[in-house]
């Protein structure tokens, strides 16, 4: 599965701590971050991460474009709800792309563990079946 990963500034410690913890599980998939996400998760971490651009460099957008194009079959983001114009936009595209792809998203930590959670379980796979299908 590729699964996106992201966090706002505040969260980028709660990230490489659930990527540390969740490592048996996310460590057999295709990992990708935004620029200072995947540096942080290489620098914490024994995960390797494809890296976006920075998130509001371009990062998210090329998420978007990723997910619409069925290429990504998971987001993890970990936001700290305090939003400005510019990331309120790259974040509503992003879940509006999901949506329109059924691509699971969290944007919390809870969620993100339940996400992980039906990985391991195979409650994922169909994801699978709908990626090669393009």
């Amino acid at each position: 599965m590729n699964i996106v990963l992201f966090a706002s500034d505040k969260k980028k410690d709660l990230m490489s701590n659930f990527c540390n913890a969740y490592s048996g599980i996310l460590s057999k998939h295709t990992l990708m971050a935004t620029g200072v996400t995947a540096e942080v998760l290489s620098r914490t971490t024994p995960l390797s991460t494809l890296k976006f651009l920075d998130g509001s460099k371009g990062g998210m957008e090329q998420i978007a474009n990723r997910i619409r194009y069925n290429e990504i079959d998971m987001v993890i983001a970990l936001v700290d709800g305090e939003y400005n114009k510019e990331s309120d936009i790259f974040m509503a595209d992003v879940l509006k792309a999901c949506d329109s792809m059924n691509i699971p998203v969290s944007t919390n930590i809870g969620t993100a563990e339940i996400l992980v959670q039906g990985l391991r379980h195979g409650d994922l796979e169909w994801r699978e079946i709908v990626r090669n299908k393009k």
